[in-house]
């Protein structure tokens, strides 16, 4: 069944977003808390043997990125590979689509942090300054209802942030590593949906998120799409380049999908977030 309506996808082509509410099914939005919560302990014990409070720009029971490790589950493939999924990488990147990135990115209640605003391809273009890469697409699915009060993401569109056809330089912010790409005054605009929501938005739309003020954790799930594999400057994948969509038509393979053939390879796996 189509989700996608035209009026959507001419919103996702000028302004670089589309909101889908409530469109992930009961059972896979159960599915994804259970992922999620398995997910936010095996990243506390990795940090627990490192002894440390801070990952990169993840941050003890405040703020968590655990990106890229989809293959430790037996049953997430199933949504980031699911015909829902390719209806909206169809939509947004195109026929041909590959799995570029994926991402929990939870905040903790109460003291959840802010995130800066940023272009996803900003953090791409941080660690390779050469790239050219086309836009791709997060995809920003809420496990829980978002709102201002538990730090739901803000959209700045193409027609406000002049951000349709480039990557702008960012600044990285002491304290939170986080990278900074926008500092003008406009606010942008808060996505307040219902939990089993698909925010999509391309890899060029400046977004911000703001603090976890509420008694219970706000947790997204994050995959993202390319229409390309995108490089690194020695040739391999940035990230991961993952067969799903080839003229339109579902191609993934499960028994096919190892790190060795689509990556993250060694020292490639960069954070990159929403």
């Amino acid at each position: 069944m189509a989700i996608i309506t035209e009026q959507q996808r001419e919103l996702y082509r000028t302004e670089g977003y589309m909101i889908l509410p409530g469109v992930i099914p009961p059972e896979m939005l159960s599915m994804l808390r259970e992922e999620c919560s398995y997910y936010l302990g095996y990243y506390d014990s990795m940090m627990d043997a490192k002894g440390v409070q801070t990952e990169n720009i993840s941050h003890r029971g405040k703020r968590y990125f655990i990106n890229n490790r989809y293959r430790l589950s037996s049953r997430l493939w199933r949504f980031v590979f699911s015909d829902l999924m390719a209806q909206v990488a169809a939509a947004t990147v195109g026929p041909d689509a590959y799995l570029f990135h994926e991402q929990w990115v939870v905040k903790g209640a109460e003291q959840g942090m802010k995130f800066a605003w940023h272009q996803d391809s900003g953090y791409v273009k941080w660690y390779n300054p050469t790239t050219q890469h086309k836009p791709y697409v997060t995809c920003w699915c809420t496990l829980d209802d978002v709102s201002e009060e538990n730090g739901t993401v803000y959209l700045l569109p193409h027609s406000r942030g002049g951000t349709q056809h480039s990557i702008i330089d960012h600044t990285k912010e002491d304290g939170t590593n986080d990278l900074i790409g926008y500092t003008g005054n406009d606010p942008g605009d808060a996505v307040i949906v219902p939990a089993g929501s698909i925010v999509a938005f391309d890899s060029y739309v400046f977004h911000r998120s703001g603090p976890n003020r509420t008694n219970n954790m706000r947790r997204i799930y994050l995959p993202q799409y390319s229409a390309t594999p995108i490089d690194r400057p020695d040739g391999k994948p940035w990230a991961m380049a993952t067969p799903f969509l080839k003229d339109g038509k579902n191609i993934y393979d499960h028994a096919d999908d190892t790190p060795e053939q689509y990556g993250p390879f060694p020292e490639s796996s960069k954070e990159k977030v929403a």
